[in-house]
């Protein structure tokens, strides 16, 4: 039955590997790259700040439109990272190195790779100020920076990762040092954090919990463990349907999770970790921990602080259908920078950058964009190391599913999609500009059941 069941749910995804083989194809693996360092001019049609998830997408995308020769992308570091694939390498089911590639080789070929920060946003003027003064203009503006971590902000970070017991899947620094953790575990509390804050992949600080809950129970150290979720949310979960599936884990698994309780310190020389109670200001407590998983706050890049661009908060201000920018109509938004509500996930860029396609082939005809993002996100909820809840859902925190099953009940196929076939997508199809989210996957697969 198991292997009838898993030969249905491959035949279910059939659809979404022969939808991207037409445009992988058309990308060659000989393919030069003649991306460059520096910028040889000071004017693009098209103008990236990015060089992550939405901006190489959108880059490959707009080269299709106005030719490599006039698309830019400004990105200071040298390596790209596929973020996701964090969450197995911090429990060990995956290697590090298989999350990165150099910049150089995701730009797409002939466009302009300008390696620098950006230090100041001028739309009145349509100019972007970068490092060492230069100063690059455009026609069109698509901001994709991503956000910034802030493990600043917990006292006694980020120097406390430099002790033993404790890691962070969010950063490429700490990520296997979580590893380490869970594999040098004896008995105590193993306690795992969510901020006061907007995150990205928000399911991320409870994916690491219940992969070391099934690592401990491998391990036979479960008995001695004493497991922690402390939240500073008042929820498990967004969306009511995978909070009931999730809840229902984590009885059966017997984790205490603690809601409205925020980090504020870590004590890495006593394995102390300090959190504050948000529905009794001033109020600590202090808990004893053999590891600690901190899932750091987080905020917009510090470049749109302040920024005629930004919103009262910092995040970029856009249109949550068209993404196209609210006072701007040449400036454009894409990813976890923005301030769409809803989860900061690879999966949102995807369906995002379908949308903002349309929108920008819209504007640059002269029309008024029609195309409208609802607000497709998804989260792949590892539940343990060959079991996912496959959470897709909307704006309004309503279940956007893409196959024909309950995504909400935990699966071997849901496993293998975001261990093994999620990346190829992302590597293959999405930041080639050929992948724009699974609504065609669901409306072919839905029409395929009628």
């Amino acid at each position: 039955m198991a292997t009838t069941g898993l030969m249905c749910s491959c035949s279910c995804v059939r659809p979404l590997v022969l939808l991207l083989r037409t445009g992988i194809l058309k990308t060659s693996s000989s393919q030069l790259h003649t991306t460059v360092k520096s910028a040889s001019k000071d004017y693009y049609e098209v103008l990236v700040l990015g060089g992550g998830t939405g901006g190489i997408t959108m880059s490959a995308r707009l080269k299709r439109k106005v030719g490599a020769g006039n698309v830019a992308v400004v990105e200071p570091q040298e390596n790209h990272y596929y973020q996701p694939l964090w969450t197995l390498v911090g429990a060990g089911a995956k290697q590090l190195a298989l999350s990165s590639r150099s910049t150089a080789s995701v730009i797409p070929s002939g466009v302009k790779w300008i390696q620098s920060r950006v230090q100041k946003l001028d739309p009145e003027k349509n100019c972007v100020h970068l490092e060492n003064d230069q100063k690059i203009s455009y026609k069109y503006l698509i901001i994709a920076l991503g956000l910034q971590l802030h493990f600043e902000k917990i006292k006694g970070l980020p120097e406390g990762f430099n002790s033993p017991k404790i890691g962070s899947n969010y950063s490429i620094h700490t990520v296997e040092k979580t590893w380490k953790a869970l594999q040098d575990f004896k008995e105590g509390n193993a306690i795992f954090t969510f901020p006061n804050t907007p995150v990205k992949c928000a399911g991320a600080p409870q994916k690491i919990m219940y992969l070391s809950e099934a690592y401990f129970k491998k391990t036979g150290k479960r008995p001695k463990a004493n497991i922690i979720f402390n939240t500073a949310l008042g929820v498990i979960f967004g969306v009511q349907k995978y909070a009931d599936a999730l809840l229902e884990i984590i009885k059966a698994r017997d984790i205490t999770v603690n809601y409205k309780c925020n980090l504020v310190e870590v004590r890495a020389d006593k394995q102390e970790a300090v959190f504050e109670n948000l529905d009794k200001a001033g109020e600590t407590e202090v808990y004893q921990y053999e590891m600690l998983h901190v899932t750091p706050p987080m905020g917009p890049p510090e470049v749109l602080l302040n920024s005629p661009v930004s919103d009262a908060a910092g995040w970029l201000d856009i249109d949550k259908e068209t993404l196209q920018h609210k006072k701007y109509p040449n400036v454009f938004g894409i990813g976890d920078c923005t301030n769409l509500p809803t989860s900061k996930t690879a999966a949102a860029i995807a369906g995002q950058s379908g949308v903002l396609d349309k929108t920008i082939s819209s504007i640059m005809k002269g029309k008024t964009p029609s195309k409208k993002y609802d607000g497709y996100t998804s989260c792949p909820l590892v539940t343990n190391y060959n079991r996912v809840i496959l959470a897709e859902f909307d704006y309004n925190a309503q279940p956007l599913e893409t196959f024909p099953f309950d995504q909400s009940k935990e699966r071997l196929i849901s496993y293998h999609m975001k261990a093994n076939m999620m990346p190829y997508l992302y590597w293959h199809g999405l930041l080639k500009g050929y992948w724009g989210g699974p609504a065609l996957i669901r409306k072919l697969l839905h029409l395929g059941l009628k």
